[in-house]
């Protein structure tokens, strides 16, 4: 059974609806990202598969033993976020709480847990500083590593190149790939379709027109090429 099963989801809030009809699935190892139109719902997707929002319609199955608190998630972040005046090595262990349940401490377990995901990130020189002193690449990898924290098996990511330099996007861009190939399961919210088709396996597509296939599927589609063309000239202008 696929990770992340969707059928015939309806995705809204309050009382719009403002997509509906979509389904497709995640497997274990698959890197999705998610694209489409400003408006389209890919948040009200992401939030909606997070549990964080109820779906107008259609169903959500967990499956390969996947539980809800076992997804690492990498949101948006607003303006008061990135000033949070915490260290970066409070930040990454605080993607430990799902597994503390009751208990008001972190464990030695939890602990090491966050020192090896700082040190996977590249950070652990910066665990003693704080989080809002950093530039903004070295606060999404510190982000990393708090999802990380949360699971050993599916990253929710979105947008989290937004607001970064080339250099730092090209290298946040390798960094998820390296966590990909080491077996993580991806789904990635991201609005340059040129990096989604030269990353990712799959792709869905939602907006006026909804597709959900293989990376080559979509390349080949008229929804594919006209997003591909669309991007390629608006570098070009």
């Amino acid at each position: 059974m696929a990770m992340i099963d969707v059928e015939e989801l309806a995705l809204g809030y309050e009382n719009r609806t403002i997509l509906e009809g979509l389904s497709f699935c995640v497997n274990e190892g698959d890197y999705l990202c998610i694209v489409g139109e400003n408006g389209s719902g890919k948040s009200t997707l992401m939030k909606t598969l997070l549990g964080l929002q109820k779906p107008h319609g259609g169903t959500i199955r967990l499956g390969d033993g996947l539980k809800k608190n076992e997804i690492g998630y990498l949101p948006q972040q607003t303006a008061v976020q990135k000033d949070f005046p915490a260290s970066v090595r409070e930040v990454v262990l605080s993607g430990c709480q799902a597994r503390c349940g009751f208990r008001p401490f972190y464990s030695r377990s939890e602990k090491q847990l966050a020192d090896q995901n700082m040190e996977r990130m590249g950070i652990r020189q910066l665990a003693k500083r704080c989080y809002r002193d950093l530039s903004g690449g070295q606060q999404q990898r510190a982000l990393l590593a708090r999802a990380l924290c949360a699971t050993r098996k599916i990253l929710l990511l979105d947008e989290p190149v937004s607001g970064l330099d080339p250099v730092v996007t090209a290298e946040m861009y390798e960094l998820i790939k390296s966590l990909n190939h080491e077996g993580i399961t991806i789904i990635m919210i991201s609005h340059d379709i040129s990096a989604a088709v030269s990353y990712a396996s799959h792709i869905l597509h939602i907006g006026k027109k909804i597709f959900f296939g293989t990376t080559e599927e979509y390349t080949a589609s008229d929804t594919g090429k006209l997003f591909i063309m669309r991007e390629e000239s608006e570098e070009n202008a």
